[in-house]
């Protein structure tokens, strides 16, 4: 499966577009929607910018490893929807912390909506930290999930 348009509205809408480089909740150096690497996989750093043709170009070249995490590693079929979520949560925690999580785990056994919803929201914190950001990204991704 590969994000259809909504999926990529969602994950733009979710991370905003930031041309100069910013600490993100978790205290990282982020730039364009949400990247912590520029296209030559340097670490962004305090001072970059880039342009909007720059940030579009990062966003597709990244969105292709998270999309790939979540097709080899999702076992059961998924809507578009369902796949969406996926892959924002995918992106926004990165392909390790998703490929080792309950919640995969959970989405293979075909466990409950109610039980899948529950890892997604154990997903909120940057350090030890709830962040209200995070709180309500979870929220937005279930519903999409389930749409």
């Amino acid at each position: 499966m590969k994000l259809d348009n909504e999926g990529i509205k969602f994950i733009h809408n979710e991370e905003g577009l930031r041309l100069k480089a910013y600490l993100c909740p978790a205290n990282v150096w982020t730039i364009g929607y949400g990247n912590t690497y520029h296209l030559d996989n340097a670490k962004v750093k305090e001072g970059d910018i880039i342009t909007l043709d720059e940030a579009n170009e990062l966003f597709n070249k990244k969105i292709k490893l998270y999309e790939d995490a979540v097709n080899k590693n999702v076992k059961v079929p998924l809507t578009q929807s369902a796949f969406n979520a996926l892959v924002s949560f995918c992106y926004n925690v990165g392909t390790f912390a998703f490929t080792t999580s309950t919640l995969l785990k959970k989405i293979n056994a075909k466990a409950s909506l109610d039980d899948i919803f529950k890892e997604f929201k154990k997903w909120v914190h940057a350090g030890k930290k709830v962040i209200s950001v995070l709180v309500n990204r979870r929220n937005r991704e279930i519903k999409l999930y389930q749409s």
